[in-house]
This record gives C-alpha cells, structure tokens and sequence, in this order.
C-alpha cells in the first residue's frame, strides 16, 4: 500500500509520518519545499508520476488574521488545491484523505455542529476551507474529509505552544473565554488517520465528511488553564489568568464564538472516539519541554 502525505512539514503532517502505519506500507511525505501545493502543475505531476494508492492532503494555509489581507494565497492552497488532487487522484485511482476545519460554520447556536448542517464561514479561511472541501467532492468520490478543530502538538505554531511561552514571560494572561470549541492533538488525528486508511485499504471505506476532534468542549480560556496547570506542576510557575470577551481581544478576522463539533458520525462509520484533550495535552508537553530550562525556556548551545 503507498501513501502519500502532502504537507508533511506540518504539525499534523509531522505526526503523520511517525503514526503507528500498517508493516508493509510504504509512506511518502512531501513538504512544501518538495511540492508546493499552491503550484497546480507540479501537484498534479507528483500524483500522476508516484500514484499512491492513497493521498493525504495534510497541507494549508493556517495563519487565519493574515489571510483576511492575503486572499488569493489562501485560496490557492485551500481551495484549488483540493480539487487538483481529487482529480490526479482519480485518475490514478486513488483515495484522497483531507482535512478541513471548524471554521466553515459561523459559530451561532449553543449545540455541537453536525455534518450536515449548513456552512456559513466568517472569513477568508473558513471561505477558503469550505471551498475546498465543494473542490474535492466534486473531484473524486473517493474522499474522505476531516473536519477537526483547534489543533495542538508540540511542533509548530499552535496556541498550546504560545501559551507556554508567554506563561513562562508574563505574570498575567488575559485570555478570551466566551468562544468554546474542542482541542484536538495533531498525534490524534494522525491516529484516526491510520484507522481510516486501513479501512479504506481494507475496502471497508465510508467515504463522505466526518467531525474528528478532542473532548470535552471548552473555551480558549479553558485550554490556557489546562496548560498554566502543566506549567505550575513541571516549573512552579503559574501565571495569573484573566478570562476576558472577544471584544476586548479584536482580531483581522472573526472566529466562531461555538466551534463545538458532533462526533457521531466517525463513531458510527470508523469505531473512532473524540480523545481526551487533556491526555494528550500532557503527551504533547512532555515532547514540547524535553530539554527546555524551568522557566519554559528552549537551551541554546
């Protein structure tokens, strides 16, 4: 079985290639610098001259405020993109696994969001993502989408890692508390991608859009206190949190105030659960602070 992984270089790209894959399979990672996926031409040339049986879109343009300013970038990495692989892909007959994001609802209501339940993105990201989910589906039958939210890994840019590093130069912390959704671990989703590429290699495939994310729902401030607990428990250190509202924390783009996501359906169809959070927030600061001095810190020779 050859796998594909595009974007390797990222947070969910990196665990991707260190997953616990099947004897046997051959996994291929290719970052930005080896295939840019922005350039249409030589993505399409990569999966036609390689043809996996199976391809990982693990790349996108995440930087959410700058893509407000930066829309045709955003657009073709997260919304051609897709498209061009779907169709290399089913030209070489092979399955595409893809990742999309929270950001295509617009945050109203008090419930978790279903799969089916009408997209209504807030920026240029949430448009962008949503686009290119339309783009696969349109390409291949054979996908499967990940919808997933608020990721975190010890690698990258995330919002675990800058709260560690701010917590460990600050006092205090104000944090906005009135917008809830669920962490999820970038080692989590490459797990649950693992199951899905085996069912799919085992032609036991249920092709279509699924909600993958951590557990239980929490809000920003939520997941800083979780991460000033670690903090406290491995340096001593533990700054003052201040939850405050979105208002008072402008950002170029708007997020969705409930980015809460209903996991039934992955359930269902994969046997897969949301993971605890917590847990693997733990894990992921385990890796984050190997080496790193008590004050949170990284040495430097």
């Amino acid at each position: 079985m050859k796998l594909l992984v595009l974007g390797a270089g990222g947070q969910v790209g990196q665990e991707l290639l260190r997953a616990g894959w099947p004897i046997g399979w051959q996994v291929t990672g290719h970052r930005r610098a080896e295939t840019d996926l922005a350039d249409a031409a030589a993505l399409k040339a990569v999966i036609l001259d390689s043809r996996p049986d199976i391809v990982v879109n693990a790349g996108a343009y995440t930087a959410v405020d700058r893509a407000e300013g930066d829309r045709d970038a955003c657009f073709a990495v997260n919304a051609t993109a897709p498209g061009v692989i779907g169709t290399a892909a089913d030209a070489v007959g092979a399955a595409v696994i893809h990742y999309s994001t929270d950001y295509v609802f617009d945050g109203n209501g008090t419930g978790g969001r279903a799969e089916e339940d009408p997209v209504a993105p807030l920026g240029v990201y949430g448009a962008s993502k949503e686009a290119g989910e339309r783009a696969l589906r349109a390409a291949t039958d054979r996908h499967v989408i990940l919808r997933t939210s608020w990721v975190f890994a010890a690698h990258g840019s995330n919002f675990v890692r800058t709260m560690w590093r701010l917590g460990a130069e600050r006092a205090e912390m104000r944090v906005v508390a009135d917008q809830r959704g669920c962490p999820t671990s970038a080692r989590s989703i490459a797990q649950a991608t693992v199951r899905i590429a085996r069912a799919i290699a085992e032609g036991r495939a249920a092709w279509g859009t699924f909600h993958f994310c951590g557990a239980p729902a929490t809000s920003w401030a939520g997941l800083a206190e979780a991460v000033f607990a670690e903090m406290a428990r491995r340096t001593g250190r533990r700054p003052n949190l201040v939850p405050i509202t979105t208002a008072e924390y402008p950002t170029p783009a708007r997020r969705p105030a409930n980015s809460v996501l209903e996991t039934g359906r992955i359930q269902a169809a994969y046997g897969i659960l949301p993971p605890d959070w917590r847990a693997d927030l733990a894990v992921v600061l385990d890796e984050a602070t190997a080496g790193a001095s008590p004050a949170g810190g990284e040495r430097t020779a």
